[in-house]
């Protein structure tokens, strides 16, 4: 075996390793291969006898790739962030959680930060290197690159806890449609704040009005009370689909391809605060309306038991 052969065969021991961390910080396969490739090249290109460490060797160079490749996505304007206390700071336990939920969703929340941050969050959250091995990679101190780190990790945390809370809502509404076509009053009551509130617009009292003799339910401009909004909507919500309403969990109806009637949830602390029923022309066609293809009864049933 020549000298080149042995060179990349080490490098190929290591190849699977620099994708994974390639593909962690730029979200792209193919662009992590570019990466490691160059590295590669990089390594053809260098006195790879003086090299005493390889595997650190190819993390620095696989990570300086990245980062030119994520400054030259967006500019970098991160602000240095002040340490946070102590009794903020994040233990080991929760850093692994994080790591463990790498995911599609993860990849969208490091688009998110800006490219020291997102190094400084991969090579040490997720690869276990140490702040004075990466401090040297985005050229900056240990304390900085600890500062950017701890500042990555919060907002995803912070992602995370509102993808959680969205998930949530949405098994909520889903649940409450579910009571409600199958005429479950006290599950409907289980769902509502004591105190909840339903609220129609006047094309909702005008239509629902007119259409009492059809099933429609009767509606009041505002009505209080958990067991009044049962008892309005209990066995109402047969045509009602789960949807995304500006982003919000709630439900629609529609006919022929046109969004009829929205009712829009508000929700606190797991229970249903509020429905607003829209009818209005208008408001319907200023909003963003997103049909949730199928709800899951599964996570229905759990939020009712």
């Amino acid at each position: 075996m020549n000298k080149q052969d042995g060179l990349a065969e080490r490098f190929n021991s290591h190849r699977q390793h620099l994708q994974s961390v390639a593909y962690r910080m730029l979200g792209s396969s193919n662009e992590a291969e570019d990466a490691v490739q160059e590295a590669w090249l990089r390594l053809n290109r260098s006195d790879a006898g003086q090299i005493n460490n390889l595997h650190g060797w190819l993390i620095t160079v696989v990570s300086r790739i990245c980062l030119d490749q994520l400054r030259a996505r967006k500019p970098d304007t991160e602000d240095m962030a002040p340490d946070l206390p102590a009794d903020h700071q994040q233990g080991p336990e929760t850093e692994l959680l994080i790591a463990d939920s790498l995911g599609p969703a993860l990849l969208l929340i490091l688009d998110t930060l800006s490219p020291p941050e997102r190094i400084a969050f991969v090579l040490h959250d997720l690869f276990d290197l140490s702040f004075a091995d990466i401090a040297p990679i985005i050229e900056r101190s240990g304390a900085a690159t600890r500062q950017l780190a701890s500042r990555a990790r919060r907002q995803v945390q912070g992602a995370s806890s509102s993808r959680q809370d969205d998930t949530h809502q949405q098994h909520l509404v889903a649940a409450f449609l579910q009571a409600s076509r199958q005429g479950d009053f006290q599950a409907l009551l289980s769902l509502l704040h004591p105190d909840a509130i339903l609220r129609a617009d006047a094309t909702a009292l005008k239509v629902t009005k007119a259409n009492q003799a059809k099933g429609a339910p009767q509606f009041e401009a505002e009505m209080s009370g958990a067991t009044k909004v049962a008892n309005a909507l209990q066995g109402k919500a047969q045509g009602a689909m789960l949807c995304l309403l500006d982003g919000r969990p709630g439900a629609s109806w529609g006919a022929n391809g046109t969004t009829m009637v929205a009712f829009c949830f508000g929700i606190t602390d797991g229970q249903i605060t509020s429905i607003d029923v829209v009818m209005d022309r208008v408001r319907l066609d200023n909003m963003d309306i997103r049909l949730i293809e199928q709800e899951s009864a599964e996570a229905a049933q759990g939020v009712q038991a």
